[in-house]
């Protein structure tokens, strides 16, 4: 991605005016952390930062591609160091926002003040948007070393949308916002990378399990899980991250790229045979259209109609001798269970492999993250047809992230993934959140 010498020095004069203000502490740790859950009734990643002054939990349903952190500010905020950012401001430019608040029609509280710089928060499970106040305030989260929790940190200044309460629509219970980890520069891990001057790197690692905690790093490895004594950022496969050059968001300001995370699939494959594709749905056009991206907010992975059927169909070709049963939504291929074995790595079905850029770099698809259990005796494949005219032609959904390791290099454009961490007797749920501090 090219950088004009314009951005370059808006950037440096940026980087020197937000890192003392957000991170005012002599401790500088090399990573921070936050858990998530798997919220059992929506299937959202949920996770909880500590806000405002008096700090206050603040639950936020996890948006990998999410341009920022957004919270609603209509019902309860309440903060003495709630601070609106001012219209033309050095950390208005940050957040490349090309609109500003000139007069609020009721009296001053966060969310609402004059000449304050405005961005468009969007609630991307159910696609909608609005336009919202960009304030800072104080959030403490929890330091690692990528073995242990460690000390608590605190980022004074950390950029936030203020948004109307009805975004919250169809979020999961009790939350209050959105927790984005896009490809913006003040999205969770650029700000926090800002504040520590750590890498321009974070991880996700779900939870398959709404009973147990997934983990988010936000900096570089290690990231060990237990029982293993294993720095699992020294195993991953690598594949270049791909800007689609328009924005796939709710809401948005003209000209502005994609903040979600694309990655080139090229082929895919079913016990090592090719599945038939039309191959163009699987480049991004001018539009924006097409392409493969990575998501929290899709449960399961949506494929474009055709890309759909010929998946199905090649799968259930190769499971022909497991009786396939009535489909249960929102799955179109459904299987009897109690034909099918058990492995380490999930149900005994064939593997299915997203072939990257070269036919040796492979995303593989176990049973685990292949399969979904509706019922005892009910095991559907977990992919979803997505219609004829999506947006974006495969989504990579959360079943298919699950006890997956990624790491995002922003700085590089590079994906790290480790495939399924059961191969290793572990799983995203092992992180050891005792504190060492």
């Amino acid at each position: 991605m090219a950088i004009s010498s314009n951005d370059l020095l808006l950037f440096c004069s940026l980087v020197l005016f937000i890192t003392p203000s957000l991170a005012q502490t002599s401790f500088r740790p090399k990573a921070l952390l936050l858990p998530v859950t798997k919220d059992a009734s929506t299937l959202q990643y949920v996770t909880q930062i500590n806000q405002r002054t008096p700090l206050v939990p603040v639950k936020l349903t996890l948006d990998l591609g999410g341009q920022f952190l957004w919270v609603d500010c209509d019902q309860g905020y309440v903060s003495s160091s709630y601070k609106p950012v001012r219209c033309r401001s050095a950390q208005c430019n940050l957040a490349r926002s090309k609109s500003c608040v000139q007069s609020c029609f009721s009296p001053p509280r966060p969310g609402c003040n004059n000449d304050t710089c405005a961005h468009l928060p969007d609630n991307t499970i159910t696609n909608t948007g609005t336009s919202g106040e960009l304030a800072t305030d104080i959030v403490s989260i929890q330091s690692t070393d990528g073995k242990n929790l460690g000390r608590v940190v605190s980022l004074p200044n950390l950029a936030f949308a203020c948004a109307a309460t009805f975004l919250l629509e169809g979020l999961a219970s009790g939350v209050k916002g959105m927790a984005g980890l896009g490809r913006t520069r003040i999205s969770l891990p650029s700000q926090c990378s800002a504040a520590f001057s750590f890498d321009r790197k974070f991880a996700i690692c779900l939870s398959s399990s709404s009973r147990v905690n997934g983990v988010v790093f936000f900096g570089d490895g290690p990231y060990f899980f237990l029982p293993r004594d294993i720095d699992f950022s020294k195993s991953l496969f690598y594949t270049p991250l791909i800007l689609n050059p328009v924005s796939t968001a709710g809401a948005f300001f003209e000209g502005e790229p994609s903040a979600e995370y694309f990655i080139g699939v090229k082929s895919i494959k079913i016990n090592g045979n090719t599945v038939p594709l039309n191959t163009s749905l699987l480049s991004i056009d001018k539009e924006g259209v097409g392409g493969t991206k990575i998501s929290t907010v899709n449960p399961y992975t949506v494929l474009h109609t055709s890309i759909y059927n010929a998946l199905a169909r090649a799968f259930i070709k190769e499971v022909a001798n497991i009786p396939r049963v009535t489909p249960v939504a929102p799955f179109g291929a459904c299987f009897n269970s109690t034909f099918v074995g058990s492995t380490r790595v999930g149900p005994a079905v064939p593997q299915i492999d997203l072939v990257l850029q070269s036919n040796t770099v492979i995303w593989r698809i176990f049973g685990a993250n292949s399969m979904v259990q509706v019922r005892d005796d009910v095991l559907c494949l977990g992919f979803v047809d997505g219609g004829v005219n999506p947006r974006t032609s495969i989504v990579i959904g959360g079943h298919q992230l699950e006890d997956n390791l990624l790491q995002f290099d922003l700085a590089t454009s590079r994906l790290g993934f480790s495939s399924s961490l059961l191969f290793h007797q572990t799983t995203c749920a092992n992180f050891n959140f005792t504190s060492n501090a």
